[in-house]
């Protein structure tokens, strides 16, 4: 009896791994993408799915193979299109490590993308932190376009091209996480990355400087053509309009749940306005948002930002450094450049969104003692776009970095 109760005790822990699945027995999801079809109901989904042996200092690969392969099926929702998919891939397609996924523009605009994002959320496959992509085309498009030359890996390519540009603000944190958090909350506008990989067509743009663009319009020569710039902004799960690098900072730096790094930006020099000065923006410590409820008159928000900056290059020579009053001239002309840019975009949410892409939702609900009194005071239709707002930004530091002075033109050219 004993050595029955023995043999049963060992093969149950011989079936423990049973439903084990090996490394190379799977495909490794890294970007996906959807598309509308002309058919309802049924999308198009694009799976990038990486080659592990390109780019890896552990295996010697073929210098010929590629570093992914591509497809594309038609589904109902992620999953049913991912079995699809299945059928003529030799490995197990697993979602577990996609970085990305890519709504097109076209689909992103319809009533029908909260439909399909939907399933994203219901399967553990994918994790709340992918990030949400609109592309100007069509989803299968970008994704098989996009050939970015000095990192073949595409894993490593999205990481480090999205980490980047958001640390420092020329796109959003635009999670698949904050999506629903912020679309849920039926408040507040969700910003979600834009990039592209059409170049656009009127080559006289000259409209904008280092961030004044969005992707597609940057002037470029060489390299990949895939440009990450500026955001898609989606009210009620619904995108509605696309905001430029600029303004994306903006709402970055008035949102207190997100995190931004140090940026350069470029303002006319005050005393030279042929010229622009450089300067490096530096934001330690959140917004200060004070909202006051008013149940029979408007309510108020006021918000302080204390920023620090740096200037970088100043090419008109102007000696600021030495000069109390020029750099108050230079203090002044960056808190305006900022205010004035502030003021428009907050003109622009109130009067054409009707809502704010900075999460001050989260401040105005401590009003209310249960969440149908805060829905029937509507932030959307109500409380902000009748708001009274008022947003003061104060440069506590402005420094000049490693040189007291610049070079004297009279002495170079005497």
């Amino acid at each position: 009896m004993k050595r029955l109760f023995l043999y049963t005790s060992l093969l149950i822990i011989l079936t423990a791994c049973n439903d084990r699945i090996e490394l190379e027995q799977q495909s490794y999801v890294v970007a996906m993408g959807v598309d509308a079809t002309d058919q309802k109901g049924v999308y198009a989904f694009t799976y990038q799915i990486a080659n592990p042996e390109v780019g890896s200092a552990a295996v010697q690969g073929s210098a010929d193979e590629p570093p992914s392969e591509i497809v594309t099926v038609n589904g109902a929702d992620f999953l049913s299109a991912t079995y699809t998919a299945n059928s003529f891939v030799a490995k197990k397609i697993t979602l577990d490590h996609t970085k990305i996924i890519v709504i097109s523009e076209e689909l992103a605009r319809s009533d029908d993308f909260i439909r399909i994002i939907q399933s994203a959320s219901r399967t553990p496959q994918i994790r709340r932190k992918v990030q949400l992509i609109v592309s100007k085309e069509k989803a299968s498009d970008f994704i098989n376009h996009n050939q970015p030359i000095t990192e073949q890996r595409p894993h490593k390519y999205y990481q480090f091209m999205l980490t980047r540009a958001s640390q420092t603000g020329i796109i959003p944190e635009s999670t698949l996480h904050r999506f629903f958090q912020i679309t849920e909350g039926d408040a507040d506008l969700f910003l979600a990355i834009y990039a592209t990989n059409e170049m656009s067509e009127d080559k006289t743009n000259k409209k904008g400087f280092e961030d004044n663009y969005i992707a597609g319009e940057i002037p470029q020569i060489g390299g990949s053509p895939t440009q990450f710039m500026g955001s898609a902004v989606f009210k009620e799960g619904k995108m509605i309009d696309t905001l430029d690098g600029e303004d994306t900072r903006v709402a970055y730096m008035l949102d207190p749940t997100l995190e931004m790094d140090d940026y350069l930006a470029t303002i006319p020099d005050p005393l030279m306005p042929e010229y622009r000065i450089t300067y490096d923006y530096a934001q330690p410590k959140d917004p200060n948002i004070n909202i006051t409820y008013h149940k029979s008159k408007p309510t108020t928000i006021q918000v302080d930002v204390h920023f620090h900056a740096e200037v970088i290059a100043v090419p008109s020579l102007v000696n600021y450094t030495q000069n109390k009053e020029k750099q108050k001239k230079l203090a002044d002309a960056i808190i305006q450049r900022l205010q004035e840019k502030t003021d428009k975009l907050i003109e622009k949410s109130q009067k054409e969104y009707q809502s704010d892409p900075f999460y001050w939702s989260l401040y105005v609900r401590k009003n209310f003692l249960t969440v149908p009194e805060y829905e029937q005071a509507d932030w959307h239709k109500n409380l902000y776009p009748n708001a009274d707002i008022t947003v003061t930004y104060h440069l506590d530091k402005l420094e000049f970095g490693k040189m007291i002075d610049d070079s004297n033109l009279d002495e170079v050219r005497d």
